[in-house]
């Protein structure tokens, strides 16, 4: 989520209002720039008016930045179906000790990528979505942490999805399988054996990543891949029917995009693509990734400047979930959204293992748990079970007004917590 663009005609009063928002805004939920995009804030630059492409996927020919990759192999899926040549794409910070004992894994949210820190530029639409958590002298120190941060199985980002060429040399499209967090952790299990690395000093995820923190924990020692660590952020141990209700009509504005096209737009024009759904579909989650208290605090009721709420105009609030839709338009896949979403909906980490308690309870990783106190996506009694269940687990709740993506915002308070959790010695055999 990061804002390169902010709507113009600020009236005094929206002004004012910048004043008490926050630094961090819009980050890959999960680029980071102060406070851009806020609502009738006056801007010496004008907002984005280019068509959309019909997906803003990364493809190849596209610039590849700071992008790696590795081509894993053939992996047969949890929900059946095969899924051939699936290529990751990676980041990399820092340097490898010998021995490979300071590697560290970031697993991004729901649109967020591999692009963990860095500037924006060629290939990178947005600055690094955790740039304070992962770098020289940050928390997650990369002077002395070798960090790994993949692109999603499903993603759009370079790692396979629905945007790539599947054998036929044509995009997936409608043909990508429904893919799970088990299946993602497969494949970036697959990835880290390519690496030559042998053991995560800590495997940390918020969210959609938080998934694929608890997955690694029992799925990496299975594989002979040790996880002496894990921090799970903002995230829960199975989907409820909250997050299910709330994604349905995501899920649904898409599918009734008739520029969806079923999921197979990938040589529409510009300005053709399925944007009204997936745009759609971003403002439900968004409203989810900040609280009622913020949104109140920040956006209230005052109008967007130069608008007129009794006629045709829009409210603030309005106007800032306007540019959100538009800006994850232009950096994400429509086909994406649905892949990763559905992977969440299916996540319950006591599947087959005997329920939900008895999986936690066979984590044998050192365990931070992390909430965040006004998360109304995933609640902090979410992560209280979560923390409950593995054996010695930490809870740890960062005091927010902005909800979910405190995790995001909120680094004064995480930075202390993992850099803290990073420097206790793992009483657990690699």
């Amino acid at each position: 989520m990061t804002h390169l663009d902010r709507p113009h005609g600020a009236d005094d009063a929206a002004v004012e209002w910048r004043a008490v928002s926050p630094a961090n805004d819009d980050l890959p939920h999960g680029g980071t720039a102060p406070d851009a995009g806020a609502p009738g804030v006056r801007s010496p630059r004008a907002p984005t008016t280019a068509p959309i492409p019909a997906t803003g996927a990364w493809r190849v020919g596209d610039a590849v930045g700071a992008r790696r990759f590795a081509d894993v192999g053939t992996f047969d899926l949890e929900g059946g179906g095969r899924l051939p040549g699936v290529r990751m794409a990676y980041e990399t910070w820092g340097t490898l000790d010998p021995d490979g004992s300071n590697a560290v894994l970031v697993l991004h949210a729901l649109t967020g990528d591999a692009h963990v820190s860095g500037p924006a530029g060629a290939g990178h639409p947005t600055a690094g979505w955790w740039q304070e958590m992962v770098g020289p002298g940050a928390p997650i120190d990369t002077d002395r942490w070798f960090v790994v941060a993949p692109n999603v199985l499903g993603g759009c980002q370079g790692t396979t999805g629905p945007a790539s060429e599947a054998p036929d040399g044509a995009p997936w499209g409608s043909r990508f399988p429904r893919v799970t967090a088990r299946d993602q952790v497969a494949v970036e299990i697959e990835l880290t054996r390519a690496l030559g690395i042998t053991s995560w000093a800590l495997v940390v995820g918020a969210s959609m990543g938080g998934h694929r923190v608890l997955e690694w924990a029992l799925l990496g020692p299975e594989a002979g891949v040790g996880v002496r660590s894990i921090a799970a952020i903002a995230t829960n141990a199975q989907a409820t029917g909250d997050q299910i209700a709330w994604a349905h009509p995501q899920l649904g504005a898409i599918h009734a995009d008739s520029r969806f096209r079923g999921g197979d737009y990938y040589d529409a024009d510009d300005g053709d693509g399925p944007h009204a759904g997936l745009g759609i579909a971003r403002q439900i989650a968004h409203t989810t990734y900040r609280s009622a208290r913020e949104l109140d605090r920040r956006f209230g009721r005052i109008p967007q400047g130069g608008e007129d709420p009794f006629t045709d105009g829009r409210y603030a609030v309005q106007s800032y979930l306007d540019h959100h839709a538009d800006k994850l338009c232009r950096r994400f896949d429509a086909n994406s959204y649905v892949v990763l979403t559905l992977s969440m909906l299916t996540h319950d980490l006591g599947r087959d293992r005997g329920g939900v308690a008895a999986a936690l309870a066979a984590i044998t990783a050192r365990t931070l748990v992390v909430a965040v106190d006004t998360d109304r996506l995933f609640l902090p009694a979410d992560c209280a079970r979560i923390a409950d269940g593995v054996p010695g687990a930490a809870l740890r709740t960062l005091r927010s007004d902005y909800g979910h993506d405190g995790f995001l915002v909120e680094d004064d308070q995480l930075g202390p917590i993992i850099s803290d959790f990073l420097g206790e010695r793992s009483s657990v055999p690699d």
